[in-house]
């Protein structure tokens, strides 16, 4: 386990919270536990706790780890994927909102073709 007070010297605290909200995302995507989350990558809970609270940086190594447990790339695990400051969005309400979407584009959808329909029944009558 590295301790961010020996290996963090010269690294910026931004990369350990975008490392630490990006793990803790996408652990719970997949529903897991910081517990289940380390088992899996051969870690400690606690290595993955103070990973997630900014206190640990980590190998390339176990950085790998996690990634491959995370079916991600290691490196989108250090890209910002959104201002800390926004709330993140829900994935059911995120779900609910593509629906919506999806009906009011089925029904345009429907209208184009009616009106197509329509249309070339006019000029078929013609």
């Amino acid at each position: 386990m590295y301790h961010y007070r020996h290996h963090m010297v010269g690294k910026k605290p931004v990369l350990r919270k975008i490392l630490a909200e990006n793990l803790k995302e996408h652990r719970k995507i997949l529903g897991l536990s910081q517990e289940k989350l380390a088992e899996m990558a051969g870690l400690s809970w606690q290595t993955v706790n103070s990973i997630e609270c900014h206190r640990t940086w980590v190998s390339d190594k176990t950085l790998e780890n996690l990634a491959d447990v995370l079916k991600i790339e290691s490196f989108q695990l250090l890209l910002p994927i959104k201002n800390y400051n926004e709330k993140a969005i829900n994935p059911d309400e995120a779900i609910k909102k593509l629906e919506k979407i999806k009906r009011v584009f089925d029904d345009s959808f429907n209208e184009i073709i009616n009106l197509t329909k329509s249309i070339e029944k006019k000029d078929n009558e013609k």
